[in-house]
This record gives C-alpha cells, structure tokens and sequence, in this order.
C-alpha cells in the first residue's frame, strides 16, 4: 500500500506540475512524452582545457568545478533549455603579459566558436577580451564578429582595478557600440575586498557588490550614455544595484548628472539582467521594482549551479504563463533573432 501511495502522489506531482507550467520544458513525464526545449540560458560558463591549466587552476577560491561539453548538453537537455550562451570564468584570459593573454583570448574564443559549429542551435558564444590590452581587444572584437560570427562580447567587472568607465576603456566601447554589440558583464574578484571576513567567501558578498561598481562607472562616466547601441546584460539580476537604486537616483540628482539628466532610473530600465543565483522571490522583486520584465533575462550560472535551481526559482515565483515564457525565451529572441529558429 506504501508504494501504491507513493506512486499515486508522484503522479500527482507531475500532473500539477504540468497544469502550473513549472515542469521543465525538456523533461520527460511518466508515460514519456517529452516537451522541445526552449529556454535560453544566458549566462553559461565554459572551461577551454589551455584556461583551466594556464589561469583557473591557480585562480583563488579553489579548484574550478568539473566541467565538460557533454555535462553542458546534459544540463541543457535535463532542465528545457535550447541555447546556453557561454563565457568564460573569473577571473578571465589576463596574464600579465598583453601576448600571453592574446594567445590566450583567442585559444578561448576559437574553443567557444567550435562548440557552436560542433552543436548547431545548442550554444551561442560571448567571446572574452584580452583586456585590460586595449589594442589587442579592438584586434579581438574584429576578430570575433567578422571571422567568428559570436553573438557578443563577455567582459569582467574590472581588470588590474579599473572599472569598464575607466578612459583607458573608451575605444572599445566606441567599436562595440558602432557595432551595436551585445556586452555581457560578469564580476570577478576585486582588488580591494578579498577576505573581509574569515570564512566568508569573496563570491558570497563581493561578486554582487562588483556588478554595481561596474554598472555605476558604466553610468557615472557617461559611458552608457555616450555609446546608446550597445545592449548591456548584467549578471546576477543587477548584484546590488536594486537594493541601492535611491542612492544612484540621490547622486544623480546630488551631482546633476549631464549624463543622466533625468535620473539613475531611465537609464538602468534600459539595461538587461539576468537572474542566475537572483532567481529567489526577494532578489526578483526587487529586481521587477527597478526593470520591466521585458529586461530580464534567463540564466544559470552553470557548473557553478545547476540549471534547475534558475528553472524551479523562475517556476516558484507569481510570473503569469506570459512573463515565464518572455524571461526565458522571449526576451532573449528579440535580443538575437537567429535564436528564433
């Protein structure tokens, strides 16, 4: 009788799971029947063999995690997800040598680039640069859009301490933005805060408190201002930037911004954000307070995280039919239609 109950409460399971629409798109129900999958995972990590013995396996924090292009696929196909778009790890190709790193950048960006030959429809790429060598990365974005055909750049929160609005920066915006490039950011470990507080990790507080250094220099310099083309996706559903949005309007308004002369918050509606590891109620009300859903994006974090933990945190959340399928999917289309297909 135990295992008569047990089977009957699974099936019920399943069946509410697929009246709510929280079923993963690509997994398989009792009597097999399986769904195609179409979410679009935007923030997806790989790890080319040359960066994992060359950078991560000296990177602080540990051991990279155990990753494959098969474990990928296998993530991909277990959670409903059509198209990972991947970037490399923290903290990026920087050698300290502008031709070690070029070598380097490029190794990465050719791997990423045969994952998507290799996998048609499975993987789009955001080729990292071999910043902060501001010669090599305008060598590099040519390199990834005329020859490589990625779908955009992934850039870190800073590089040997300089946040993206720094003026050293400024051609590379002005090339992507002539290009009307998507620029994806990613944190990484900062100068300034490592080890604060034993036993506290630098991804525990840093890497969200990073991603609002980034975007405040971004804002504060002008950049986004200055270069209106490109389409800036943020990780982490925006770090802190949602928490202290009354401080960014403040200073706007405290400085009387040229550059943003009509507040912090028309600019940071523009922007997009991706909910891995913000995909918890409190993160994403925080979040849909500050940007409209047209804005948000789908993503996971992957090895760091499962892909399930975005998919059954999306599910969770009071999103109608509609917005579910604008965050994981739409949204990511109308930001690049050959994903449509």
């Amino acid at each position: 009788m135990e295992n008569a109950s047990s089977r009957r409460d699974f099936l019920a399971g399943v069946l509410g799971a697929v009246a709510l629409g929280s079923l993963p798109a690509g997994a398989q129900t009792s009597a097999g029947a399986k769904t195609k999958p179409n979410k679009i995972d935007v923030h997806h990590h790989y790890l080319p063999p040359q960066h994992v013995q060359k950078i991560l396996a000296q990177r602080q924090g540990g051991a990279p995690p155990k990753w494959t292009p098969e474990l990928s696929l296998e993530q991909l196909e277990m959670n409903g997800v059509a198209t990972a778009m991947m970037s490399i790890v923290q903290p990026g190709i920087w050698t300290g040598n502008a031709e070690d790193s070029r070598s380097l950048c490029r190794y990465c960006n050719d791997y990423g680039a045969q994952l998507v030959k290799d996998h048609p429809g499975r993987f789009g790429l955001f080729g990292p640069l071999p910043l902060p060598d501001t010669e090599g990365s305008l060598r590099e974005i040519e390199y990834l859009f005329d020859t490589l055909k990625a779908d955009g750049v992934g850039l870190l929160t800073q590089y040997d301490g300089k946040y993206p609005g720094d003026p050293a920066f400024a051609p590379v915006f002005e090339e992507l933005n002539r290009r009307q490039a998507i620029v994806y950011f990613h944190p990484t470990n900062p100068d300034c805060c490592a080890a604060l507080v034993k036993g506290v990790t630098v991804g525990t507080i840093e890497f969200a408190t990073d991603t609002s250094r980034a975007i405040a220099s971004l804002m504060f310099s002008g950049t986004t201002t200055k270069f209106p083309n490109i389409r800036f996706i943020f990780s982490h559903g925006g770090g802190t930037v949602p928490f202290l949005l009354s401080r960014f309007e403040q200073l706007a308004k405290d400085r009387k911004d040229p550059f943003l002369p009509g507040g912090a918050l028309p600019e940071l509606r523009r922007f997009y954000y991706e909910i891995a590891q913000a995909n918890h109620p409190g993160a994403l009300a925080a979040l849909l307070k500050m940007a409209p859903i047209s804005q948000v994006l789908f993503g996971s974090d992957y090895p760091f995280r499962q892909v399930s933990d975005a998919v059954e945190g999306v599910a969770k959340y009071d999103f109608t039919k509609a917005q579910r399928q604008a965050i994981e999917r739409d949204n990511a289309v109308r930001l690049l239609p050959r994903l449509k297909t």
